[in-house]
């Protein structure tokens, strides 16, 4: 009887380990373990025994059936994990370098220009009221950004002085936070996410980043506006670059413009990318509007200012020659890798 049951114990763990589908698996646990298998019916033998031989008998039968049992528990798993693609024999894949996302990168650029002109960069918070977002910065409730389906509004208890919350559809909401705890003179530049219920196709995308910078002291002008402007395109850009300035309309600025360089890849002479114009849009600018100041206790009469702001795949898709805005977002690879800094 012992002998007959270490037999069987080596032929299920030969059995088992030959195993190469759950079938298979399957086939021998029926073998080793089912109702017709030796091990099932040996408990009966072992009482034809005499008795000095039965207590061993019934031990080894316990141990070799538990024994079987796991071979077949852990050849299960190692079955699983093959189907699932995985192989926990086989090394781990080689660590690849990381690298900065290329937004990151025009970020940071774009902040490095400012900060050389003298601007600090702060950042600030992506949940906002209707307050900071809009009525502070001249947006009226009448305003089209208003209507709920341009704003991302979230499903919290309002404030009852600064009204819904939202997620901020600028970066401008910054200027106000900043204004309210600081006084003049400053000179500021805040980089981060704004949402938008925008569909996403080539050029739009429901999140994406934008850099607003600001500027207020006594006797600021549109001409040191247009001096700071003129030096972040040549330093982001190329010294060649030339800059237009077209009359606009934002409710927090006054006057207003909406600011073009020259063409990166015709040099202004006219090709596709700027539709044979020779330019391309890339901010919106303008001088701060006495409501805004006075929205925050700076007394527009004493005090000018002026602000500007830009959306950085914009900024990115130009200097690149990237054509759509979901490649950003993609998590491919090898896009990615393009920009990774050896």
């Amino acid at each position: 009887m012992l002998d007959k049951l270490q037999q069987i114990l080596q032929e299920a763990k030969a059995k088992i380990n030959s195993a190469r589908t759950p079938q298979d698996l399957k086939a021998a646990q029926v073998e080793f373990l089912g109702r017709k298998s030796f091990l099932a019916n040996a408990a009966q033998n072992i009482g034809r025994l005499p008795a000095e031989q039965r207590p061993l008998a019934g031990k080894t039968l316990n141990s070799v059936k538990k024994e079987i049992t796991a071979l077949l528990e852990e050849k299960q798993k190692s079955l699983q994990s093959q189907e699932q693609g995985i192989d926990i024999s086989l090394p781990a894949s080689p660590l690849e370098p990381a690298g900065k996302h290329p937004l990151i990168n025009v970020i940071n650029e774009i902040c490095g220009v400012f900060e050389d002109l003298g601007f600090e960069i702060q950042e600030g918070t992506e949940v906002e009221t209707e307050w900071y977002n809009f009525q502070a910065l001249n947006i009226p409730l009448e305003h089209p950004s208003r209507d709920m389906f341009d704003t991302f509004y979230l499903n919290l208890s309002a404030d009852k002085n600064k009204g819904k919350y939202l997620l901020r559809s600028h970066t401008s909401p910054s200027q106000i936070r900043i204004m309210e705890k600081r006084k003049p003179p400053l000179a500021v530049v805040v980089p981060g996410k704004v949402y938008r219920p925008d569909n996403v196709d080539a050029s739009h995308s429901f999140m994406f980043h934008q850099i607003e910078g600001f500027a207020v002291g006594e006797n600021i002008n549109f001409s040191h506006l247009k001096g700071v402007l003129i030096e972040f395109a040549r330093q982001a850009f190329s010294p060649e670059t030339k800059l237009r300035f077209r009359p606009h309309f934002f409710p927090f600025t006054e006057p207003s413009a909406e600011v073009d360089i020259s063409c990166l890849l015709c040099q202004g002479k006219g090709c596709s990318v700027c539709k044979q114009s020779g330019w391309l849009e890339i901010l919106g600018c303008g001088m701060i509007h006495p409501n805004v100041l006075k929205a925050v206790n700076i007394n527009p009469n004493k005090y000018q200012g002026f602000a500007f702001g830009m959306g950085v795949e914009r900024i990115a898709m130009l200097k690149y020659g990237i054509d759509d805005i979901r490649l950003f977002f993609s998590n491919h690879k090898k896009f990615l890798g393009q920009f990774y800094e050896v």
